[in-house]
């Protein structure tokens, strides 16, 4: 998916003329990719080996109840642009943005053999940026530096990718790698990341020493092992 287009500098504005930018969905490539992507996943559906990551602002209710709603868009946003940045510095792709939530994907449609690394590597980044984030906005608020807590599940497998829907049409991956990454981040207390031992074999270098429990995750009949790291 990755042409020779320059993205960033002067050598770009010819490409930016045309309408090639660099792409929402991950800025490392441009619309020209995007634009590709999209078609051929609206075409077709296919299975995929990927990472999945979500990653859930916590007390987002109890905030909306106690900010205004010009602090609530832009503690929204912080998050949003913390997600994103650290998504894309391992190019991830920034799937969804739902309510306080963000879903990412590793190893499509920019394939990397370590993509399950890249996946833990980007989590710590966005709960470094978060934790950063909070701090200056605790400093400049006076509040609790409650805010930007983030809890965040990863999981790695098999994963059907395509353009699903009817009515309401909407280009995503399914299946049970991106539920369980979806429960465990739900199971991740503020500032835990939690991944599942598919994640922990794949990924040693960043996972090692990690303990493993046993979980109660919302639609499973098992109990799922989860490692904190």
């Amino acid at each position: 998916m990755r042409l020779p287009v320059p993205l960033r500098g002067p050598a770009s504005l010819p490409f930016r003329a045309f309408g090639i930018r660099p792409s929402r969905m991950n800025p490392n490539t441009c619309t020209l990719c995007e634009l590709m992507f999209t078609r051929v996943m609206k075409a077709r559906k296919i299975t995929v080996d990927v990472s999945v990551l979500f990653a859930d602002l916590r007390d987002y209710t109890t905030l909306s109840q106690s900010l205004s709603a010009d602090s609530l868009q832009s503690l929204l946003d912080d998050f949003y642009d913390e997600c994103a940045t650290a998504i894309w510095e391992f190019d991830g792709l920034l799937n969804k943005t739902v309510g306080d939530a963000v879903m990412a994907i590793f190893n499509f449609p920019i394939p990397h053999q370590d993509h399950a690394e890249r996946a833990v590597l980007a989590a710590r980044e966005i709960q470094r940026r978060c934790q950063s984030r909070r701090e200056h906005r605790a400093a400049q608020s006076g509040l609790d530096g409650g805010e930007l807590g983030v809890g965040i599940g990863i999981d790695s497998g098999q994963a059907s990718f395509g353009e699903f829907g009817r009515s309401h049409r909407d280009l995503t991956a399914i299946g049970t790698v991106v539920n369980t990454a979806a429960r465990a981040q739900a199971a991740a207390e503020a500032g835990r990341i939690l991944v599942t031992r598919a994640v922990c074999e794949r990924a040693q270098s960043q996972t090692a020493g990690s303990q493993g429990r046993k979980y109660r995750l919302k639609g499973f009949e098992k109990p799922i092992e989860l490692y904190a790291i």
